[in-house]
Order: structure tokens, then C-alpha cells, then sequence
């Protein structure tokens, strides 16, 4: 165990090693939460309009479980002939995590939106307000607990997918994992899978946080339900 941890601080002590790690966990930050964002958005959207809209919501789920089970690489390969990008652009990891993303969160958001107590829309409505004001406003901040969960699932699925991405040539912590197995070295790769792990984690601990500040009223009832 103790030559294991020499050997990644060798590899991590090089000044060449660290840039690239930097580099790529950079790389991996950015094609796997601008993802999330972007299909978090279009799930949202098109949540609302299979839950105000019942007729839809069939539609949508088949399509979304139809989409999420088209094999990664195979979309990263795709994608290009589609969108007219470069077989090498990040872009093409960015739009294929996308529709994942969006595929993952359709049930949720539906869920989520569901769950929202029927009285609480009933009143919103009766006071006046239009159906966007009152989804944005009411039904939307009220659905975070049960759609947070969906977003803490979907954040870890892009990190991990995002490795998947450098065996067509992109970025991401993923480098670490061909670059190691190319040159038969051991330490890289498991410093990409140290990293990624502790990516996630730190991804997921930032969710929750965020899911709390956005619902004050949770922490007060569960302080009150303690008491």
C-alpha cells in the first residue's frame, strides 16, 4: 500500500502530470454540469407540459425512456452527422449528456410536480394566478425536494458518462484512463477514478446544499416535527 501512494505522488509530483490532471478535471467539470443544466431546463419544460397536459405525458416518458437507452458512445458518434460538428468537439459530448439529462428528469419533474399538494394550487389559482406565474412560482419551488433527487442521480450519471467521451478524443478525466491503459501505467488511471468519485461526491454534496437553501420551509418543519 505504501509503494501504491508513492507512485501516485510521483506521478502527481511531475509538473507536466499535474497540468494535464488540472486540465482534464477542468474539462470534465464542464462537459458533465452544463449537461445537467441545459437537460434539467428542457426536462422542466417538458414536465410542465405533460402535467398540464395529460394526454402528453404517456408520450413523453416513452420517448425519454427510448432515448436513455441509446448506448453513449454510439450517440457521441452520431451526433456530429446530425448537428454538422467535428467528430472531435466537445460539443458532441455536451448535446448527447443533454439528451440523456433530459431523458433521466422527465420522470422526476413529473413526479415532482405531482406531488404538490392540490389544495396549494387550488388557492394560488383562486387568488389569481395565470398558469405560468403559478408554475413558476408555486408548483416549480414546491417540486425541489422530489426533483432534487432526480438532479443528484442525473449529476452523477453525466460524471460518470463523461469518461466515456475520451475514447472518440475528447476531454475529461477520461484522458487519464486511455492514457494509462495505452502506456500499460497503472497510476493514472486510478487517480481518474479517485478523482471522479470525489468529483461526484463534491457535485452531490453541492446539490444538497442547494436544494436546502432553496427550501427554507422544509429545514423549519423538520426543526418543528423534532420538537
Amino acid at each position: 500500500m505504501g509503494d501504491f501512494f508513492a507512485e501516485l505522488g510521483r506521478y502527481l509530483g511531475s509538473a507536466n502530470n499535474r497540468s494535464q490532471f488540472f486540465g482534464d478535471l477542468l474539462d470534465h467539470i464542464y462537459l458533465s454540469l452544463v449537461p445537467l443544466v441545459l437537460g434539467l431546463v428542457i426536462a422542466v419544460l417538458a414536465g410542465w407540459l405533460g402535467h398540464r397536459f395529460r394526454s402528453v405525458c404517456s408520450v413523453l416518458l416513452v420517448l425519454s425512456n427510448l432515448l436513455y437507452t441509446i448506448p453513449s458512445l454510439a450517440l457521441f458518434v452520431v451526433i456530429p452527422g446530425i448537428i454538422g460538428s467535428k467528430i472531435l468537439d466537445s460539443v458532441n459530448v455536451i448535446v448527447a449528456l443533454t439528451v440523456y439529462t433530459a431523458a433521466l428528469l422527465v420522470r422526476p419533474v413529473l413526479d415532482a410536480l405531482d406531488a404538490v399538494p392540490p389544495h396549494v394550487v387550488a388557492a394560488a389559482t383562486a387568488i389569481g394566478y395565470k398558469p405560468a406565474r403559478r408554475f413558476l412560482t408555486v408548483e416549480l419551488p414546491l417540486s425541489v425536494p422530489v426533483l432534487a433527487a432526480g438532479v443528484r442521480v442525473a449529476s452523477v450519471s453525466n460524471i460518470s458518462l463523461v469518461s466515456v467521451g475520451a475514447l472518440i478524443g475528447t476531454g475529461g478525466l477520461g484522458v487519464l484512463f486511455t492514457d494509462g491503459f495505452q502506456r500499460e501505467y497503472f497510476s493514472p488511471i486510478v487517480v481518474g477514478i479517485v478523482a471522479t468519485l470525489l468529483l461526484a461526491l463534491i457535485v452531490d454534496l453541492i446539490l444538497v446544499r442547494l436544494r436546502d437553501l432553496l427550501t427554507p420551509w422544509d429545514r423549519v418543519a423538520t426543526t418543528a416535527g423534532a420538537k
